[in-house]
């Protein structure tokens, strides 16, 4: 029986790191990209191949929307060589960027990037990537608690983020009819370097995160990769165009 394979965008280092380790945990074989950091890439490949499961790194930025037939054409080369296969069967677009600024200071080119970054980039990637997704596979899309409460600073951030929510549905929608699944996971606040390590880092912040959080602490990378790994599982078949948030109970 062939390894199920999924392709991670961001998966060398936080949570897309995480995910990759959970589901190479499983059995799942990976290909996981990453921007510029090839180093901390390999070091995800040799620890997935440590857990039993294949994987390859390649470079993406999936702001860059003009480079993904370049890519798409590289993950078909890669299934080719790596797997002897022809599709891949789950798709997780987690990579991002953060943005901690006031909507009155908002930059052209900050809302620019998180558009570019957060929804243009997982919009066409994904559609590009399509005739290499086999039917009856699986889109997890990643978006944030940030969409559903507000918190001042986040406005660009979370607006795309809202805006991968709306798109989540119409995926599921149209892509049924491959039997194709697409979800959107919103992770709360999460320990991790994302925002230079903001609610890692920050005792008074991660303070605030757990006084505000019905299960008392902030989030561990553990808590969304788990949770990636069960969504994008046989056993998650029937749960199709909804968003699902991992928070804790944060801000109920």
């Amino acid at each position: 029986m062939s390894h199920k394979i999924a392709v991670i965008t961001g998966g060398s280092r936080g949570l897309g790191e995480n995910a990759a380790l959970k589901l190479a945990a499983k059995g799942v074989d990976v290909i996981l990209t990453y921007r510029s950091k090839q180093p901390e890439a390999d070091r995800v490949v040799q620890r997935i191949e440590a857990l039993g499961a294949r994987a390859v790194a390649l470079q993406l930025d999936v702001g860059d929307s003009k480079s993904f037939v370049a890519f798409a054409a590289e993950v078909k080369k890669q299934l080719n060589a790596v797997w002897q296969r022809e599709h891949f069967d789950y798709l997780l677009n987690n990579a991002g960027t953060a943005l901690h600024a006031s909507f009155e200071e908002t930059t052209e080119a900050q809302f620019d990037e998180m558009v570019n970054v957060h929804f243009k980039g997982p919009f066409f990637l994904t559609q590009t990537l399509l005739p290499l997704l086999v039917d009856g596979g699986r889109i997890l899309n990643i978006s944030s608690g940030l969409a559903r409460f507000s918190l001042p600073g986040s406005s660009a951030y979370a607006s795309v983020k809202g805006a991968m929510e709306v798109l989540t549905r119409y995926q599921a929608k149209e892509l049924g009819k491959r039997g194709i699944a697409v979800n959107i996971l919103a992770p709360g606040a999460i320990a991790t370097d994302f925002s230079g390590g903001m609610v890692r880092d920050n005792p008074e912040v991660n303070a605030f995160v757990a006084s505000q959080t019905a299960l008392g602490r902030v989030g561990l990378p553990d808590d969304i990769g788990n949770a990636v790994a069960q969504i994008l599982s046989d056993e998650s078949g029937w749960i199709n165009g909804q968003r699902i948030e991992a928070s804790g109970g944060m801000f109920m």
